[in-house]
């Protein structure tokens, strides 16, 4: 029998397809045609703006306009309406993990992010960083995701997947916006963004204020009840809620003139909660923070003489790791075999501090009948120049905590510390030859060759032939080398022999085969497949150590994969537009010839947008999680499916004066958790995540 949430939701979407070719219907002889910005072109496959059914990868584009209809505040929800893309958590301050083709792995380190074509990876962790605290969109104006390889072309850590963040310009944001919003979970936001010309000078910018105190869900055992049960103590918190609150600021100034841009951002967290805790422990009060500037000056001319163009870009990233409220890493009374902890309990508080300084230059030629060559040259200067750490104990050599004398909070910046200062040189260099070998035919080939100052040389070539098979089908073959390159942490790692670093370790490698059909089965209807297989060598991973006393990262994990992903559009009438996709995957950890584990096998999306009288636009999703296994060492049972329903109704975004929304977020209250990682001792009930949640928003444009 059908689950009951089943019944609501396919009474629900039933309804909304009903209520959206009646309305459609009514509005015949206006004009109400849906508007979904430029979701045919995309530049993030080849470095330069081409059409997507063409491009030479597994491409998908949203755009403000999508945003706008589907009710996204972060990115969060965009990122689990993308095929093959589900977002998962990390019991570490509660942060976002980008789960691309089932490529599950704890700090997320093979997913590329990058903010108008800059990388926003963070030397320490390798990912976007963990102190993360969400990231906005109102000043979004498209965000373009390759699923699959991209070291060929962006170089490391575009393993499994890239994501980039394009702002908006003055192009986007014509004019004054202000806008409010608030929500569950106290959540409150007020921004101000603008757009026009100062002389000659396009400016576009923006800023942003909000806090939220954030899901509070209820953990009921976590990695202190465990100690409790092994040692007998009571100091377990559990059953307590998560930490997942947070201040935020955000800004940035984009100005243009002709062939010039400049972009500069500012993103600062504060009171960064610390989700389930930084060691697994439920922490009330510890809190983090983050600030992040970044600035980048390009200048690009497609046409500097008649076959050739050029182009630069320099870009900077100041990135610091604040804890200005000590991680509570254990509970008062806690005792994990190294001694009893106060009132304070274990408390500890890392610090970083890094800047990045890259530079590259490119140059197109166009004079070779039927192809254009592209040619690129870079340097990357990434220093984590300065750490810090404060805690109120040491470590025991296997890893268990022993208070200091007295409970004192010691500075250990002088010896003893976590990571050491260090400093990362990269070269590379690229060439990308796009060659038209017949009429329906365009042959893509790239290679790039990185070299670092700490971990050596790697390279990676793709490959990729398009064929337009009729006008309304295209069909691909693509093929791709990607890497990502340690972090500091996992290198340099020291002081915690639980996750001790290792200097020898190689960059990870991953080669992808896919394939791809894009046909335009009516002119309202555009229908997309794809199929793909992955060898993955050399994972890091955290093994134990030889005698049981602690681990080390090493380059162990073997894996491979399998899917396919579809997805569907259907404009049903001038104002009902209908877009649903599947996603499969199978993940094989080979060393142990078991599922990899914790990604969805089955993920359903389903969207339905309608407009009608009054220029209101309404929009239903749903979200089908289905079929996530455990890995290995892992003998809890699977994860729980769950499938979640919202609704967002809104006025028209592009009118002056005042605008409306409101969105609710996950209607039948469903229960949705997230994974906590093998062996699952330490939080074995697994990450809960928000039930019904609401937001009104309010906008003035000028």
């Amino acid at each position: 029998m059908m689950p009951s949430v089943m019944v609501r939701l396919v009474w629900a979407t039933a309804g909304a397809v009903w209520l959206g070719t009646a309305l459609a219907q009514v509005s015949e002889e206006e004009e109400l045609a849906l508007t979904y910005g430029d979701k045919d072109t995309v530049s993030i496959a080849t470095g330069e703006k081409q059409t997507l059914r063409r491009a030479p990868s597994i491409a998908t584009v949203i755009t403000a306009e999508d945003i706008a209809a589907m009710g996204a505040t972060d990115l969060d929800e965009v990122m689990e309406t993308v095929p093959g893309v589900h977002v998962a958590r990390s019991a570490n301050l509660y942060a976002p993990l980008y789960i691309f083709r089932g490529i599950y792995t704890q700090a997320n380190t093979e997913t590329l992010m990058l903010l108008n074509g800059v990388p926003m990876t963070t030397l320490y962790a390798g990912n976007r960083g963990n102190i993360w605290g969400g990231l906005p969109l109102e000043n979004v104006a498209r965000i373009e995701v390759i699923r699959g390889p991209g070291s060929a072309l962006y170089g490391a850590d575009a393993f499994s997947g890239v994501i980039n963040i394009i702002t908006k310009t003055a192009a986007d944001t014509p004019g004054t916006e202000f806008g409010v919003r608030a929500g569950s979970f106290n959540s409150k936001d007020a921004w101000i963004q603008h757009g026009g010309q100062l002389g000659s000078v396009d400016v576009a910018a923006y800023l942003r204020v909000g806090r939220t105190d954030g899901l509070r869900n209820m953990v009921t055992a976590d990695a202190q009840t465990r100690y409790d049960s092994l040692l007998h103590t009571s100091a377990s918190l559990a059953p307590s809620p998560v930490n997942t609150g947070h201040d935020a600021i955000d800004a940035s100034l984009t100005l243009g003139y002709e062939n010039w841009r400049v972009n500069m951002g500012y993103k600062d967290r504060d009171n960064v909660g610390t989700g389930a805790g930084i060691a697994y422990a439920l922490d009330p009060v510890g809190k983090a923070g983050s600030r992040r500037f970044n600035a980048d000056l390009s200048w690009a001319d497609a046409k500097i003489s008649r076959d050739w163009g050029a182009g630069f870009t320099a870009s900077y990233l100041h990135y610091e790791q604040l804890i200005p409220d000590y991680f509570q890493l254990l509970p008062p009374g806690a005792n994990v075999g190294g001694g009893a902890f106060g009132s304070a309990g274990a408390i500890g508080a890392p610090f970083t501090w890094e800047e990045q300084k890259r530079l590259s230059a490119f140059a197109t030629y166009s004079g070779f009948l039927g192809q254009k060559l592209r040619f690129s040259l870079g340097h990357d200067d990434l220093n984590l120049y300065r750490t810090a750490e404060y805690r109120n104990f040491t470590y025991a050599a296997n890893g268990a905590l022993v208070p200091n004398v007295g409970g004192a909070l010691v500075d250990y910046s002088a010896g003893g510390l976590f990571l050491l200062p260090h400093r990362r040189k990269v070269d590379y260099g690229y060439v990308q030859d796009e060659w038209q070998v017949a009429q329906d035919w365009t042959l893509t080939g790239g290679v790039r060759r990185d070299v670092y100052s700490d971990v050596g040389g790697t390279t990676n070539p793709r490959l990729a032939l398009v064929w337009d098979a009729a006008y309304d089908v295209t069909a691909k073959v693509l093929y791709g080398r990607a890497f990502r390159a340690p972090s500091f942490g996992e290198m340099y790692g020291a002081t915690n022999p639980s996750n001790s670093g290792n200097a020898s370790l190689r960059p990870e490698t991953i080669h992808t085969m896919e394939a791809a059909v894009s046909w335009q089965a009516r002119k309202d209807t555009q229908i997309n497949v794809s199929v793909f297989h992955y060898v993955i060598n050399d994972l890091i991973l955290s093994i134990a150590n030889a005698g049981g006393l602690g681990s080390t990262y090493q380059n162990v994990g073997n894996y491979n994969g399998k899917g396919a992903e579809v997805e569907a559009v259907w404009d049903a009438s001038r104002s009902l537009r209908l877009t649903a996709n599947y996603s499969f995957q199978r993940s094989f950890d080979l060393t142990h010839e078991t599922d990899a584990g914790y990604a969805p096998h089955n993920h359903i999306y389903v969207r339905g947008d309608w407009r009608f009288a009054g220029g209101w636009m309404a929009s239903a999703q749903v979200d089908r999680v289905g079929d996530r296994d455990r890995a290995f060492g892992d003998s809890r049972a699977a994860l729980p499916n769950y499938t979640t329903v919202d609704l967002t109704l809104r006025t028209d975004r592009n009118a002056h004066g005042w605008g409306f929304a409101g969105s609710i977020r996950n209607l039948f209250n469903a229960t949705v958790v997230e994974p906590s990682l093998a062996p699952g001792t330490s939080l074995p009930n697994d990450l809960p995540q928000a039930g019904r949640s609401l937001y009104l928003q309010a906008t003035y444009a000028l």
